[in-house]
């Protein structure tokens, strides 16, 4: 591949003939939306959509001290995963900023599955070698997978057509080995939306009839492929973390609010130390939601005002299609992100009032798996 090349998934093709607006995003070549973001998004929420997410990082861990080494590279506690469990959990710096969120799987007792960030996979890749003072084989194997995500209320009746895998059978959170449409598939059901779903990883090869027979599955409840675009907003819905906004190598994470990923109590881990003298210290700034209150649309980066003083910053912001609100997420000092409190966003030059709310801006129905 050229210097400065985008790198493409399997599925570009298939993306161009299906009408996709493609986009730049993290080193790759994207489908940003097909009949649009607001249309994807609301499929998402009302019944099924399906992405194309093969731009994401795989790294496998195995051998018998592997459970050693992803302890020591996470801040979770991936010692109380059951075979067949996943969870979501962060690799850090020794100063306590994020390397990267991630999905930990574990496959075997002595394999583990990692799912990582797009842009950062070689650097994960690479943070983890640094780190293996273990008897640890650490396999970078994301040209082997294709991943595509299912998601929304209808995605287990979509699926189920597809493979003879007991769907109900798998937890929120938890995956299985099976097949989809023939062929070997790694059934997690997890995802980026807020909703139920499942992501399927499978062998680059079937990547492109599986997504079509998908699409042919779900017509009657009105599927769409959805693109980067929606995956966004329904993400901010449900207030999770995108890298490079929400956090970064500069973001700990109980200035993020994601402490409940890490376990100060399982033993020493990359950046334990450095959270420990956070927490001595006290946490300065911290990751608040907020609504517009008017139809101002407030855009990451954007700088935030609390009585006329610029305290923080927006990390993510943008419409709400389910919700039909203007949201966002920033960071205030720590003694200011607090619910209720009136701030303004600083827009093209003027000063657009919000109001600092409870997180997430969606939760879906407690019906849903």
């Amino acid at each position: 591949m050229p210097a400065g090349a985008l790198k493409r998934t399997p599925l570009y093709e298939l993306h161009r003939e299906l009408g996709a607006r493609m986009v730049e995003f993290g080193g790759w070549e994207m489908p940003v939306q097909y009949s649009g973001i607001i249309e994807e998004h609301l499929a998402v929420r009302r019944a099924v959509g399906l992405f194309d997410v093969s731009h994401m990082g795989e790294i496998e861990v195995r051998g018998p001290e592997a459970p050693a080494l992803i302890e020591y590279v996470t801040t979770n506690q991936a010692s109380r995963l059951s075979t067949g469990q996943a969870q979501y959990s962060a690799m850090l710096y020794q100063h306590g900023g994020f390397v990267d969120d991630l999905l930990v799987h574990k496959v075997a007792d002595d394999y583990y599955f990692l799912c990582v960030n797009a842009s950062n996979q070689e650097k994960d890749y690479r943070h983890i070698l640094r780190y293996n003072r273990f008897r640890a084989e650490v396999e970078f194997a994301s040209d082997r997978y294709v991943q595509l995500a299912l998601q929304g209320p209808r995605a287990e009746e979509v699926l189920g057509r597809l493979t003879a895998t007991d769907l109900t059978a798998i937890r929120y959170y938890h995956f299985t080995d099976g097949e989809v449409c023939g062929v070997p598939a790694r059934i997690a059901r997890t995802g980026y939306t807020g909703e139920d779903g499942f992501e399927l990883y499978l062998a680059p090869r079937h990547g492109v009839r599986v997504f079509r027979e998908l699409l042919r599955a779900g017509e009657e409840f009105g599927i769409r492929p959805c693109g980067l675009g929606a995956r966004n907003t329904l993400r901010l819905e449900a207030k999770m973390a995108l890298y490079g906004h929400e956090i970064d190598a500069s973001i700990r994470p109980p200035e993020a609010e994601l402490n409940w990923i890490v376990k100060m109590d399982k033993g020493e881990f990359v950046g334990r130390a450095a959270l420990e003298r956070l927490a001595a210290a006290g946490v300065r700034r911290k990751l608040i939601g907020f609504e517009m209150l008017d139809r101002t649309v407030a855009r990451d980066g954007y700088p935030v005002y609390v009585q006329g003083r610029a305290v923080g910053w927006v990390t993510s912001g943008g419409p709400a299609p389910y919700l039909n609100k203007n949201i966002g997420l920033c960071y205030l000092p720590a003694d200011l992100a607090e619910v209720g409190r009136t701030i303004q966003i600083g827009v093209r030059g003027r000063l657009a009032e919000a109001l600092t709310v409870r997180t997430p801006f969606y939760r879906r129905p407690k019906t849903n798996p």
